[in-house]
């Protein structure tokens, strides 16, 4: 026993001089860090606490608009830029899902500033939240009625005949489709991130929607509420929505700007909108299930949305990392449409990076600007206006109504045009009797010496096209009725 106990002891000698040199360093490292982390806690606490109040009143939509036309729940903002350089607005056609404010999400990245800083005018359509009432709305009223009726408003408010379309996801399908069925107003079509194709792109909204039954979701709750809505986009990457972006918060916690970003984005993510439950059945059941409007099948209101009538400019914008709308859904574009100047920029982004991220703003929105006013005149009056405030005014009743009553005054003036034009000199008619050449277009083909119908008929319509900077389609058109 006696023997026994120094052996124990030396076991205890050797362990304690190897707790001294290895031990000991071991233990007093994990102290420190045991410290460091106290810190960073306390440090993070104390950040939190300062951060908390900002994430809570982060503000959104910081670019002042002017409401300039209104229907049912919808509402068309005008944004005036300090110096108006093309002639040619930019419409913006938003999803029916979440709200717009996505696009001008704080100063330094907001689409609409950069597209103010370029020079061009700025119409935004916010769709607002459908009732009880709306669920039988389908694409013939958000389509046919809701997007035409802003169009001309637009127009109307602008002072011109025709404007840049640019659709944002469903917003894209959307202006897709009034353009195919007539681009008379439209002079170029913008596409962000829209689904059009599905047949096995590789998409997990696409998966998703394979397995998900429209007409039991619209029997049953009537719109598809924005919360579930939410959930569901959420659930696409559920890792990234309820772990890792929560772990880069905390690891950011100390930066206010990173907060405030953080902050809006979540308010934008579960600040959504219902979707009107006719819509919703038939966009999920007809476009993503059927995928009819890429087959040619869908219609609208009994008219087929034909994508080979599209022949004005296009420029898709998709992101290279989009989990909801992967390339391989928008790109089959291309070999649809009949257009003749096309642009794809696939950036280096994912669904909402392409608007939000700064990359965005650095590299990608300079380059659609450029886009936008190689195909824009550069010879708009900025005091010429139809309708609305001057520039800077707030929106009001009167606004509204100054902007639908241009949009009657138009209609009467291309009206009284067309019954007033008669035989010029040597019993020649003018231009101006043919539908859809108003005083814009007169005047650009006359500076061709193009003044009348017979003047026009000697012409192709490549020739008048290039003219009148306008689509072969509408120039086509107008020689339909002078033929």
């Amino acid at each position: 026993m006696a023997g026994g106990r120094p052996a124990r002891g030396g076991r205890g000698r050797a362990g304690v001089g190897g707790v001294t040199g290895h031990g000991i360093s071991a233990s007093i490292d994990a102290q420190r860090r045991a410290w460091q982390l106290a810190t960073e806690f306390v440090e993070q606490t104390d950040a939190a606490a300062a951060n908390l109040g900002k994430m809570l009143t982060a503000e959104v939509g910081h670019t002042k608009s002017e409401v300039v036309y209104e229907e049912n729940t919808l509402e068309l903002h005008r944004y005036e830029p300090s110096e108006v350089a093309h002639e040619t607005p930019i419409c913006i056609v938003y999803a029916l899902v979440n709200r717009p404010y996505i696009l001008d999400l704080q100063p330094d990245r907001s689409v609409i500033r950069r597209l103010l800083e370029a020079g061009f005018e700025v119409y935004l359509i916010d769709w607002g939240e459908p009732s009880l009432l709306d669920r039988t709305l389908t694409m013939r009223d958000y389509v046919g009625r809701y997007l035409d009726n802003c169009v001309d408003a637009a127009l109307a408010a602008a002072g011109v005949e025709d404007l840049h379309l640019l659709g944002y996801c469903m917003g894209g399908s959307m202006a897709v489709m009034y353009t195919a069925l007539d681009d008379a107003k439209v002079r170029t079509l913008g596409l962000m991130a829209t689904p059009l194709a599905f047949e096995d792109t590789g998409g997990i909204l696409e998966r998703w929607a394979t397995h998900f039954d429209p007409d039991v979701a619209v029997d049953t709750l009537g719109n598809m509420p924005a919360d579930l809505l939410a959930v569901e986009f959420s659930l696409m990457d559920p890792v990234e929505h309820y772990i890792t972006k929560y772990v880069r918060l905390y690891r950011n916690i100390g930066d206010p700007a990173f907060v405030q970003n953080f902050a809006r984005m979540e308010r934008w993510i579960w600040d959504g909108v219902d979707v009107a439950g006719e819509t919703f059945r038939e966009f999920i059941g007809e476009i993503y299930k059927g995928n009819m409007l890429v087959d040619g099948e869908f219609e609208i209101d009994g008219e087929r949305v034909d994508l080979a009538n599209v022949e004005v400019p296009v420029l898709q914008i998709v992101g290279q990392y989009d989990h909801i709308v992967p390339p391989a859904s928008s790109t089959p574009l291309h070999d649809q449409i009949s257009s003749s100047d096309q642009r794809l920029i696939e950036f280096p982004a994912g669904h909402i990076g392409i608007s939000v991220s700064s990359t965005a703003h650095e590299d990608l929105w300079p380059e659609v600007c450029d886009w936008y006013a190689a195909r824009s005149p550069r010879d708009r009056d900025p005091t010429r206006r139809e309708a609305g405030t001057a520039p800077g005014g707030t929106a009001g009743a009167d606004d509204v109504e100054s902007a639908r009553a241009a949009v009657e005054a138009v209609a009467r003036q291309t009206a009284a045009a067309a019954a007033t034009a008669g035989p010029e000199t040597d019993g020649l008619t003018d231009v101006r009797s043919v539908d859809g050449i108003g005083p814009t277009y007169a005047d650009r083909l006359a500076a061709a010496g193009i003044e009348t119908t017979v003047d026009l008929a000697a012409h192709d319509a490549a020739d008048l096209a290039a003219i009148a900077e306008t689509s072969p389609g509408r120039a086509a058109g107008w020689l339909e009725q002078v033929a």
